[in-house]
């Protein structure tokens, strides 16, 4: 009995460490993927439009780059301020970007209009995701310096203010 107890504890455990590994957000350079400080993986999709989205157009940019899904309540909330802060902030060089992790274009298209988002919006794959260290919940969004590294990894809905915080440093910082 005793050596099932220490069996369990010691699962438990390990499945606690890695899971606050998991979710850092100052994870060291040359972690896994998608970890902070490390360079933004690149990707090339194409957007609900039709037109080519390609990261490493917006180098020189800051970029916000929200995986999201229109059956997503959070993913929801965020998103009148990702187009408020694309109208503030695009002028200094903010480029928001979002990968919709929904099944088909069709419910992203008709999402975009109703919610009248101004940033480029992509049909996002699996492969895309695992780039990024895996979306395994929704929202996960990444925060892209001009240098295209990733300065932070936000997971579950944003706090509004503390990003539009590190989005003015970034935008601040050259």
């Amino acid at each position: 009995m005793k050596i099932w107890f220490r069996v369990i504890a010691a699962l438990v455990l390990t499945f606690g460490v890695c899971q606050l590994g998991c979710h850092s957000s100052a994870e060291p350079s040359g972690g896994r993927p998608g970890a902070v400080h490390s360079a933004a993986p690149a990707f090339s999709l194409q957007d609900i439009n039709g037109h080519p989205l390609d990261l490493a157009s917006y180098r020189g940019k800051v970029v916000l780059l929200n995986f999201w899904a229109t059956w997503c309540t959070p993913c929801r909330g965020e998103i009148p301020s990702f187009v408020q802060w694309q109208d503030s902030y695009g002028p200094q060089g903010l480029q928001i970007l979002g990968i919709s992790m929904d099944d088909g274009p069709q419910p992203v298209r008709e999402f975009y209009d109703k919610f009248k988002m101004n940033y480029p919006v992509a049909v996002g794959t699996d492969k895309l995701a695992q780039s990024y260290g895996g979306v395994l919940g929704l929202p996960v969004s990444f925060l892209i310096g001009r240098d295209g590294k990733i300065a932070a990894k936000y997971i579950g809905a944003v706090d509004i203010p503390a990003v539009e915080q590190a989005i003015k440093s970034q935008l601040q910082a050259k």
